[in-house]
C-alpha cells in the first residue's frame, strides 16, 4: 500500500513539475515574444504612416517624375537620387513592407506622381504569400499608369542563416517573370547577377547580413537596372 501511495505521489510531483516547466516557459517565453511582436508591429505602422505622411507633402511639389522605385528595404536604402542623377527620381521604399502594404500605398506612392517609369520590387518580407497580393498589384499598375513604363524587378539572392530561401526566391522569380511576360512589362532579373553559385548565396561582398545590400551590391544593381531606363527615357 505504502509503496503504491509513493509511486501515486511521484507521478503527482513529476506532473507539477511539468506544468510548472509549461508555465514558466509560457509566461517567461511566449508571452515576452508575443508582447515584442506586438510592440515591434506597432513600432513599424507608426513608422509607415509617418512615411505615408512625408509621401503626401512631398506629391504637392513634386512634378515631371520621371522615375519612381517602389519596394521595401532594398529600395529604401538605395540612393537611387545619386545613382539616377540625370533624372527626375523619386525613392518611394518602405523598409519591412510587404506586397499587401504595397498594395495599399499605391496611390500616395505612385500612382499621385504619374512618373514615365515605375520600378517594383517587393516580395521579400514575404515569400511565401506574396502572390496573394502581386498579380493584384501588377493589374493596378496597368490600369492607373496607363502611359507608365513598368519595370518588374526580381527578388535577390540571399545569404548567411537566410541562404536556405534561395530555392523559394528562385521559384518565385519564375512566376514574377511569368506574370511580367504576360501583362507585358519590362523584367530585370537581378538574383543572377547578386549570387555565387558556388557558395550557393549573395556573392558576401554584396550584402551586409545576408539580404540587404552594401554599396557594391548597388552598383551591380544599377548595371542591371540603369540601361533599361536608359532605353526607356
Amino acid at each position: 500500500m505504502k509503496k503504491r501511495q509513493v509511486i501515486i505521489t511521484s507521478i503527482a510531483i513529476a506532473c507539477v513539475l511539468v506544468l510548472a516547466s509549461v508555465l514558466i516557459y509560457f509566461c517567461g517565453i511566449v508571452i515576452p515574444r508575443k508582447i515584442k511582436d506586438e510592440e515591434n508591429n506597432r513600432l513599424w505602422e507608426e513608422y509607415y504612416q509617418q512615411k505615408i505622411s512625408h509621401f503626401q507633402e512631398e506629391n504637392k511639389i513634386l512634378e515631371n517624375v520621371d522615375v519612381v522605385f517602389i519596394g521595401d528595404s532594398l529600395t529604401e536604402g538605395y540612393d537611387v537620387e545619386n545613382y539616377y542623377s540625370e533624372y527626375n527620381v523619386v525613392n518611394r521604399g518602405i523598409g519591412g513592407d510587404r506586397t499587401y502594404t504595397l498594395e495599399d500605398r499605391l496611390q500616395v506612392s505612385l500612382f499621385d506622381l504619374q512618373p514615365k517609369v515605375a520600378v517594383m520590387l517587393i516580395g521579400g518580407n514575404n515569400l511565401g504569400t506574396m502572390f496573394d497580393d502581386y498579380e493584384n498589384i501588377i493589374i493596378k499598375l496597368k490600369n492607373n499608369l496607363p502611359q507608365s513604363d513598368v519595370i518588374i524587378l526580381s527578388l535577390t539572392a540571399l545569404g548567411k542563416s537566410l541562404k536556405d530561401k534561395n530555392a523559394l526566391v528562385q521559384k518565385n522569380n519564375k512566376e514574377i517573370f511569368a506574370l511580367a511576360k504576360k501583362y507585358n512589362l519590362h523584367y530585370i532579373d537581378l538574383f543572377s547577377p547578386l549570387y555565387d553559385s558556388g557558395t550557393g548565396e549573395i556573392v558576401s561582398e554584396y550584402t551586409t547580413d545576408g539580404a540587404h545590400l552594401t554599396e557594391k551590391g548597388y552598383d551591380v544593381l544599377t548595371g542591371q537596372i540603369k540601361p533599361v531606363i536608359d532605353e526607356i527615357l
